[in-house]
């Protein structure tokens, strides 16, 4: 198989369209199918089941498509690594953060690291930090912003900068006039949380284990995806949840959540890089930036 054919592959999968995915290449769609039908005839499986107009990945494709990611991004590393004997004078930076982050500390990070490299096209993807540590280890991301430690021997974690989880309740909530709360007092709320595998919920639950609590016993009654939709649930009334003190600042100043007498850890921020890849020289240039060796 050839770079163009898996990068043709990506480009179908990702739109689930050929036309979209032959504008967005700039090629014609007969030679977008052509490279898809070559794929499926030389390795004698199916990529995409055609339905009517519209296509979606077989399993098959499922399986090829991070494969055939990270293949294309060890491609354009080695290119890069060519290109950068010159310096940093032109290129990309793929960044990957957990939401918190994302929306919180790392886009004045950006606006620095883009004042200094104006050349440098930056790319930030959004995810929990399960979806960002996965997106380096498969080379879709150069850097990963994460709030939560991650086990993963293909990855170096550097921990830098952090924040504070505290837990908030409408002011209506009794949790809010609560001179303070033990562990077992937290049975009796209804919990709004974000997803397994966010990094606030993670460490959430690392804090109430030490405290000899299983979060298990946490009575939850939604689990959503976003710390906007998190805080928002608990200011309607719908329960308390835990989230950073970043995110609970705006709500905690107009009055709309109250911060309850649970005490819970500080913690920290970490910087992914792959521990094998190449580390461009613009990913080593913004690592620079928050203090981690580049």
């Amino acid at each position: 198989m050839t770079l163009e054919q898996l990068r043709i592959f990506v480009a179908v999968a990702e739109r689930q369209h050929m036309t979209r995915a032959a504008e967005a290449l700039g090629l014609v769609q007969s030679a977008v199918s052509a490279a898809v039908a070559a794929l499926e005839a030389r390795h004698a499986t199916v990529l995409f089941h055609r339905v009517g107009r519209r296509i979606e990945l077989t399993e098959a494709g499922r399986v090829f498509l991070p494969e055939a990611k990270a293949v294309l991004a060890r491609a354009a590393a080695a290119e890069l690594a060519l290109t950068e004997t010159s310096g940093l004078v032109r290129g990309s930076l793929a960044v990957a953060a957990s939401q918190t982050i994302a929306a919180y500390w790392l886009p004045g990070l950006l606006v620095r690291f883009r004042r200094d490299h104006p050349q440098i096209a930056v790319r930030l993807v959004v995810g929990n930090t399960a979806q960002v540590a996965q997106a380096v280890v498969d080379g879709v991301a150069d850097l990963g912003f994460v709030e939560g430690a991650i086990d993963e021997p293909a990855l170096n974690d550097h921990p830098f900068a952090g924040d504070r989880l505290i837990l908030v309740a409408s002011p209506a909530h009794p949790f809010a006039a609560a001179p303070a709360l033990e562990p077992a007092d937290l049975l009796a709320a209804d919990w709004i949380l974000r997803e397994p595998g966010s990094g606030t919920r993670s460490e959430f639950e690392e804090a109430l284990r030490a405290a000899g609590l299983d979060p298990g016993r946490l009575r939850v009654v939604l689990e959503l995806p976003s710390n906007e939709a998190v805080r928002s649930a608990v200011e309607a009334g719908g329960g308390v949840t835990v989230v950073s003190d970043l995110v609970a600042a705006s709500g905690l100043r107009s009055g709309q959540l109250a911060r309850a007498a649970f005490a819970l850890p500080v913690r920290n921020f970490h910087l992914l890089r792959h521990r094998e890849r190449y580390h461009s020289l613009a990913a080593r240039t913004l690592a620079a930036l928050i203090g981690s060796k580049p």
